[in-house]
């Protein structure tokens, strides 16, 4: 309902709530708010419905996680890559955190198939939120005819 009562245009605030959604499905976890953010001030929409949206992407889509390994499968069949074998994080020592090695191993083969992968999720999902949450911001906002 705070989108509905957010003071801009349709437009924007569908165009804010489509990016939320957009960003919402990308593996980029500490980035997403901030990004939707900046994307919708890039832009011009509604900032604080593209915050909205991000949050409650992750609030309220409990199935989170099986999405995200689908994501990964996904990028991997789309870019011919056979899925990484299982990373245990236990083989790792703290100070192997602190080297480029364990980003280049652990990190990066599995982030571009999900990157890749939730584009075919988050691509359809963020058109199908902009034209229902234009429809029914035109809708909700039109003056009521009196009988």
């Amino acid at each position: 309902m705070t989108l509905m009562t957010i003071a801009d245009t349709p437009h924007s605030i569908a165009l804010g709530s489509a990016i939320g959604i957009f960003f919402g499905f990308t593996p980029l976890y500490p980035l997403k708010t901030l990004l939707s953010i900046g994307a919708a001030w890039v832009c011009r929409c509604n900032k604080i419905a593209a915050a909205i949206a991000v949050t409650l992407h992750d609030l309220v889509i409990w199935a989170m996680p099986a999405i995200y390994i689908a994501e990964y499968q996904l990028g991997c069949w789309s870019l011919q890559r056979p899925p990484a074998q299982r990373v245990h994080f236990r083989q790792f020592g703290l100070h192997d955190y602190m080297h480029w090695h364990v980003f280049s191993r652990v990190v990066w083969p599995t982030f571009w198939p999900a990157f890749v992968g939730s584009m075919f999720l988050a691509v359809p999902s963020a058109i199908i939120i902009y034209f229902l949450m234009r429809l029914l911001l035109s809708r909700a906002r039109m003056p009521q005819k009196k009988a």
